[in-house]
């Protein structure tokens, strides 16, 4: 079985305040007699489900192109957490075996809310639940949340720690329906030059 986690593109789709929101334009058009239908894109690369690069946070970070492709693909565990606007700790998690998987997705309520509605409050990590994490061998954290730092953060110290351990992380993911437990996650950033992030379809499968 597969579930898509994705949050669709579309005009509608909250994004961070201030971003730029997502909107197309036609260049060409079947209805006024061209041979196809032709569009431009415009959007942020955080626009909705997306990977982060890690020159989001660093200038001699990599750029979606160059980020490490297994990291995005491989055995994830779907844990679902009770918070809504604080820091995740490792007491959040420790009920969680992770010893059979390098990825972990994170679901919290922020996944039961319309892609218009932006969450005002949401769970993030902490530097404490990073090093943890990192120590479990953890390669990939994903969040339905929109940052893995706090909505008024100003430093981004959970970016930042994700980097000093080499973890690569996702964000907005829809995780609603998807059920705790252990699934194969596919879910690759395009290969963009030059910027600080990549929209992305992610799918988790389920393990026979």
């Amino acid at each position: 079985m597969i579930y898509d986690i994705t949050r669709t593109i579309s005009p509608r789709l909250a994004v961070w305040p201030g971003d730029t929101p997502f909107s197309y334009t036609f260049n060409v058009r079947l209805s006024d007699g061209d041979i196809v239908n032709l569009t431009t894109l415009t959007m942020s690369a955080h626009t909705g489900t997306h990977a982060d690069a890690h020159f989001h946070y660093a200038d001699d970070g990599q750029h979606p192109a160059q980020m490490p492709l297994d990291a995005y693909i491989g055995p994830a565990q779907v844990v679902t957490v009770v918070k809504r606007g604080e820091p995740l700790t490792p007491d959040d998690l420790a009920h969680i075996d992770l010893t059979q998987v390098t990825r972990l997705l994170i679901h919290s309520y922020v996944s039961d809310l319309n892609d218009e509605q932006w969450p005002e409050a949401y769970p993030s990590l902490s530097i404490e639940l990073i090093d943890w994490l990192a120590e479990k061998a953890i390669i990939l954290v994903g969040l339905d949340s929109p940052s893995v730092d706090a909505p008024d953060s100003t430093d981004l110290p959970c970016h930042h720690a994700l980097y000093r351990h080499k973890i690569v992380n996702l964000e907005n993911l829809q995780l609603r329906d998807v059920p705790d437990g252990r699934y194969e996650l596919i879910a690759l950033p395009l290969k963009i030059d030059q910027v600080c992030g990549s929209p992305i379809r992610a799918i988790l499968r389920t393990l026979s």
